[in-house]
């Protein structure tokens, strides 16, 4: 990988440039903008902050007087306040959205309100700017449902399983195509299980891991369903390197890449090495419960292959590694989750 690629934060690829992070309280977008903000580059966070939603004060608390925060919803701000946002930005960073899939079921115009109206404002606001903004979309691996091969690469067909999967589709559409015909060139990075310091633990809406580790802090049993599905995980720095890397070069723009792990494993398997991990613990196996199991899609791995070969990203972090950094974290701060 070539050493002007920004792949660390003591690399001033970033400094002084303007940046705006979508989601940025949430548990990506704050470990984003923390790496930015270190980096020099003078950023914007924007966040709706609703409860139900993964944004979060305590996740920028270390670096919050360092940037600019506006406390506004995509799905109804004022066309003029978003082209003030987005007006000047270098770089915009868009990891805004409704991310659970069971509430997408119970409650499809909510999602999508937050994750096509939400993202069609956002993309009308950068295409009447001057500027063209450089792009990232933060989509997601539900996009292929039920994988027919594993591991899944980018050609894998895209057949979502639920209504926020086929919103997030709708959404990766929108940005290649203002890419394609209004020239905002835009990347599409779909994202597997992104964990770390800063995730959702307090319900199930951004991964069931979070879920796992409160309950075992908590000293109750890791509530497994089933278990022997398959899955692969990425650390959140793992997936800011990738993320930088999308932005800052232009191979990426027009480009839809797979984010993925170091390895896959089974959740039972998963389960036994964060009890180890934590030093103490159990595990309780149960059947899914039906409304989960209807949009669950089974055995899921991906194929990086194309990021790996066009941008040179890879995951570096060590499942384990990962583990142990945010269990470590949330020993300290989870009364600031609950």
């Amino acid at each position: 990988m070539s050493s002007s690629l920004p792949t660390s934060i003591d690399e001033d690829f970033f400094a002084n440039k303007a940046i705006l992070i979508t989601g940025g309280c949430g548990f990506i977008g704050s470990n984003l903008g923390r790496r930015l903000v270190s980096a020099g580059a003078r950023v914007e966070l924007l966040d709706c902050l609703v409860p139900e939603q993964g944004g979060c004060w305590r996740n920028i608390a270390d670096y919050r007087k360092r940037v600019r925060i506006h406390e506004v919803d995509l799905r109804d701000a004022a066309p003029s306040d978003l082209l003030s946002i987005v007006a000047g930005k270098d770089y915009i960073f868009n990891l805004a959205g409704q991310t659970s899939h069971l509430d997408s079921m119970e409650n499809p115009p909510v999602d999508l309100a937050f994750n096509c109206a939400a993202q069609l404002a956002l993309l009308e606001a950068c295409r009447k700017t001057r500027e063209r903004a450089r792009v990232v979309f933060a989509s997601t691996r539900q996009i292929y449902g039920r994988p027919q091969y594993l591991p899944v690469d980018e050609k894998h067909p895209l057949q979502p399983v639920d209504i926020n999967g086929i919103h997030k589709v709708a959404a990766e559409n929108y940005h290649l195509l203002y890419s394609k015909v209004h020239g905002l060139p835009c990347t599409v990075l779909r994202l597997t299980n992104t964990i770390g310091p800063g995730m959702r633990i307090r319900d199930a809406r951004q991964t069931f891991l979070g879920v796992w580790m409160r309950q075992l802090l908590e000293g109750q049993p890791i509530d497994v369903w089933n278990g022997e599905q398959v899955r692969d995980f990425t650390d959140v720095e793992d997936a800011v390197d990738a993320m930088l890397l999308a932005a800052a070069l232009p191979q990426a723009h027009g480009r839809v890449f797979n984010l993925g792990g170091p390895c896959a494993i089974r959740l039972l398997d998963l389960a036994a090495l964060l009890i180890e991990v934590h030093g103490n613990g159990s595990q309780s196996v149960r059947p899914f419960p039906e409304d989960r199991r209807r949009i669950d899609i089974g055995d899921y791995h991906a194929d990086f292959s194309r990021i790996r070969l066009e941008l040179g990203w890879e995951p570096r972090i060590s499942l384990r590694e990962t583990l142990v950094r945010t269990l470590a974290y949330y020993e300290e701060n989870l009364g600031h989750y609950l």
